[in-house]
This record gives C-alpha cells, structure tokens and sequence, in this order.
C-alpha cells in the first residue's frame, strides 16, 4: 500500500491520478474529508481506503507491515495565514510525528517542502544543506517549512530513504478549491472569462517592470512524475528544488493564458495588496542540478504547453480533475 497525505488537496490528488495511470491502486487517502467541495479530487481515484488525518499515525502503526511508501504531502499552505500556532500544529509538529513512525518502521518517505524557505532569494535558490540554517522565510507558512527541514537535517536517526520536496509554483489541476492560494494561472483564466481582460500586481521596485516579476513556475504533471521517480530509485535520500528550472514573469503566463483561451490580450495593473507587498517574492528560480545527478531526465513542461494542457483539458471543462 501506498499512503498519501493531503489526499483531497491540489498536489496530493493529482498524484494518486499518477499513480493510478502506472497501475498502483493499493492507496491509502489521508486528509481532513470535511469539506465537500473537495470530494471530486478523489472520490473518481482508485483506493483502498480513506484515513482522516488525526488517525493516520495509529493507523500507520496498525498496518505497518502492509505499507511500502508514504508520501506526506498535507500542509497548511496558505501563506496570508499569520497565526504561527496553526502552522506549528499541522505543518510542523505533525509532520514530525509522521517522520518518526516511519523512522520507527522503517517505511520510505517524500515530504513536501517548499521553496517558500527561500525568503527573499538572499541566498539565492540552491538546494544545499548547509544553508538551509541560515534561510529567512518571509510568512509563517515559509517558516513552518524550513523549521520542519532544519530538524530533519538535525535527526541522528531517519527513515531508511527519504526526500523533501521543494515546491515551487506549482499549477494546474484539482487546485480549484485554493481560493485566493490557487495559481495565477486559475485567477487568470477566471478574470479573462469574465471581464476579458486580466490585472496583475504592480511592481514596487525599480529593478521590476509592471509584470515582469519572476517566478519558477512548475506544471503539477511534472511534480507527480518527480515524486514516482523518487518512489522507485529509493536512493541519495535529501532535500530536493522541484521548479522547472527556468524563471518566467507573469507577463509571459498572462500572454500564454491569453492564447490558451484563444482571445485577445488586455492587461492592466494594480498596486499589490499592502498586507503582502513587503512579504512578496520577485524573483524564484530553482537549481535543479541536484535532482539531475541522482538520475531524473524526465524534460520538464514549458509554461507553455502546462497552460495550453491545462486550460484546454481542465479549466474550460468547468474545473475538471485530473
């Protein structure tokens, strides 16, 4: 059996899809299962069983000898959310538990980090440990993160192969739930179809043209092909950048957007909201050398082709999941 955390949520869905298309339907499902607009990213996959989140390390225990990897990929991801308790809670101290149950039983396990530990860039974007002690996250969920990834890197004892996973931007399908945390992509899409034209955050840099802030943005069908790739070569356990490797501005995702929707360009500015100007990224872009060199060829997707997939195939067929 394989666990997957986060099971109703964005990355983790679209993943149980991956593996459903490589055969493995021996899943096991683990969330919150409370919200019904969720329901469809999982209720068409093939599983075992759904877990809530709160029984998952009992259940762990219960069922050991029957579990052949876990991937834990739930987490608070909402970066506006400034109350540090929450993400101690289900970011930090849950995923501690969930390491070390499978420290204890020696279960295989991928972590979803997030290149929200980055912070600024001040360090640039290089998945190396020796200065992930020294990161300075800009929100409480980058925070939570980088705490988690620091105590990892600190325990003398761990799961006999791990991984965390570095998100980037992350895009595409069964995100639609996300609200104001869904991609640029989603927003976008949605602006276009209903006023025809799209508005992006103004720059409040001079180095930064209006819209040409930078970003790593990475379709989700290349973030799942990662974490399969991981499941099989169970070696050169670490942390890992997973980004495509090449920054784009939202210049070019609102232009590809526009064409995808095969209507014609109108974008504006507005100032960026003051509750995330001074907590605002411009620039992200991973290094992805290192994921490189244990052996994963697999091209990433070009902004592109991720947006003309995913309007053409998802959002224009009223959010369908994949």
């Amino acid at each position: 059996m394989i666990i997957i955390t986060g099971a109703a949520g964005f990355i983790a869905s679209c993943l149980a899809a991956r593996l459903n298309n490589e055969g493995f339907n021996d899943l096991v499902l683990s969330d919150d299962f409370s919200k019904s607009e969720k329901t469809k990213n999982y209720s068409g996959k093939r599983f075992l069983k759904l877990v809530d989140r709160r029984d998952l390390p009992q259940w762990i225990r219960d069922n050991e000898d029957q579990v052949q990897f876990v991937f834990h990929l739930g987490a608070r991801t909402d970066t506006t959310e400034f109350d540090r308790s929450v993400f101690d809670e289900l970011n930090l101290n849950y995923s501690k538990e969930i390491w070390n149950i499978c420290t204890e039983v020696a279960l295989p396990l991928v972590y979803a980090s997030s290149a929200a530990t980055y912070g600024a860039g001040e360090f640039g974007y290089n998945d190396d440990h020796a200065i992930i002690p020294s990161l300075h996250p800009l929100n409480p969920y980058g925070d939570s993160k980088n705490e988690f990834d620091k105590w990892v890197l600190g325990q003398e004892k761990s799961p006999f192969f791990w991984a965390g996973l570095k998100f980037f931007n992350v895009f595409g399908p069964n995100e639609y739930h996300k609200g104001r945390m869904a991609s640029v992509i989603f927003h976008a899409f949605n602006q276009i179809s209903k006023s025809g034209e799209m508005k992006l955050f103004r720059s409040h840099r001079e180095d930064f043209i209006d819209g040409g802030q930078m970003r790593d943005f990475v379709y989700v069908k290349d973030v799942t092909e990662v974490c399969v790739f991981l499941m099989h070569h169970r070696k050169n356990p670490g942390i890992y950048n997973l980004g495509s490797g090449k920054a784009r501005t939202f210049l070019d995702l609102t232009k590809a957007t526009f064409k995808a929707m095969n209507k014609p360009e109108k974008i504006s500015f507005i100032d960026t909201p003051q509750d995330i100007r001074d907590k605002y990224q411009y620039f992200t872009q991973a290094n992805m050398a290192k994921l490189k060199a244990i052996g994963f060829t697999h091209p990433f997707i070009s902004l592109e082709e991720g947006i003309a997939d995913y309007v053409t195939n998802y959002l224009t067929a009223d959010y369908r999941v994949y």
